[in-house]
């Protein structure tokens, strides 16, 4: 019997419990690391006396889907395996299978399930997460001790463009200033000139740095040095205030379409940290698409009736999710710092879990 979305009694069932396990599982795990998290955080709230409204809505509200898509891929396997041994310890597998049901049309409801919970990863990688993350930001920084003065690191290093490069140290966000800039342009390994101020602070409105004093030194070819001091630095360099902080937290917090712009950006001024920025762009599909993998995996590993019952499944599952998982974290390092394609690293866990999946479903019983 169909549904009026062409489903059968089978694909409902399986559909059902496949979902509801997930959900059940993600909600315990968040209820859990929420609780956990405010006892570890009550004290700075407490101390920087924060509003418990903000706590509720401008951090544990932008906390949740954080995790929710970091757990996603996890609980995905944990689910996927979890519904399907116990299907084959009750004999369920089997009779679907005699019944005439080939296994290719059993994963088939599991498909399905996967696509929903891809769907909902991809929605909060690309929408909700970035938003999320800078209100989450922005709570921590004014709340939580270790993170309220190092919102900019002390020393600030960043290319503005090929071969010219800005120094900033100690800068402030309350009132815009910095304690030292310096703006040094190279030929090849070659220093040609550079410009240097104390005391300079960053103008919101026209964008310009401005300064009391400056010095400018400039260098031919011989290495002879013209040195000059100057008054009154109003500079525009190709440095926005938000690229000013931590890198980390800057790119988690723009969506799909900015970190486009901002990477577009970054590499018309050969910014060496492209390859985080890639590595980055990338996280936000690789991480959704591997829940088909795993739910392969995890139907075609537990699919058959074992001695060890629904806990030995689970075990090899969890195995496997974590070996991804570390997998997945030492490609990315590796990318961070590889100018070879990053975007390739990021993918490897997907790549090499494939392969397991294909070989673990030629294997299962059909």
């Amino acid at each position: 019997m169909r549904n009026k979305l062409g489903l059968k009694i089978l694909d409902r069932y399986i559909i059902k419990k496949f979902l509801g396990t997930f959900f059940f599982s993600i909600a315990l795990i968040i209820l859990v690391v929420v609780v956990f998290d405010s006892v570890e955080k009550i004290d700075d709230f407490i101390e920087m006396k924060a509003p418990l409204k903000a706590i509720l809505l401008d951090y544990y509200i932008n906390f949740v889907p954080y995790f929710i898509n970091l757990f996603c891929g996890l609980f995905t396997f944990i689910a996927v395996i979890f519904i399907t041994s116990k299907m084959a310890a009750q004999t369920e597998l089997i009779a679907i299978l005699s019944s005439g049901v080939s296994f290719k049309r059993l994963i088939w409801p599991y498909f399905l399930s996967a696509m929903v919970i891809t769907a909902l990863s991809l929605y909060l990688n690309l929408e909700v997460i970035p938003v999320a993350n800078q209100r989450r930001v922005e709570f921590e920084s004014k709340y939580f001790k270790k993170n309220r003065y190092i919102q900019y690191e002390p020393h600030i290093f960043r290319q503005i463009y090929p071969g010219t490069f800005a120094y900033i140290r100690n800068f402030t966000n309350q009132n815009k200033n910095a304690g030292y800039l310096s703006i040094e342009r190279y030929d090849g390994s070659s220093i040609v000139e550079t410009l240097e101020a104390a005391n300079v602070t960053y103008d919101t409105i026209t964008g310009s740095w401005t300064a009391d004093k400056y010095i400018t030194r400039s260098f031919d070819k011989a290495g002879n040095e013209t040195y000059a001091v100057h008054d009154n630095l109003d500079t525009l360099i190709n440095l926005n205030i938000t690229e000013l902080g931590k890198v980390e937290d800057l790119v988690t917090t723009m969506k799909f379409g900015e970190l486009n712009e901002f990477l577009a950006q970054q590499k018309e001024k050969g910014s060496d940290m492209v390859p985080f920025f890639l590595v980055e762009r990338q996280k936000r599909f690789s991480y959704p698409i591997s829940t088909f993998i795993l739910t392969i995996i995890g139907v075609s590993l537990s699919s058959r009736k074992s001695r060890g019952g629904t806990g030995l499944s689970i075990g090899i599952g969890l195995g496997l999710c974590f070996g991804y998982i570390l997998l997945g974290r030492v490609g990315e390092e590796i990318a961070k710092s590889s100018p070879f394609l990053p975007e390739i690293m990021v993918w490897l866990p997907n790549i090499v879990f494939t392969i397991i999946a294909i070989y673990v479903y030629n294997k299962a019983p059909k």
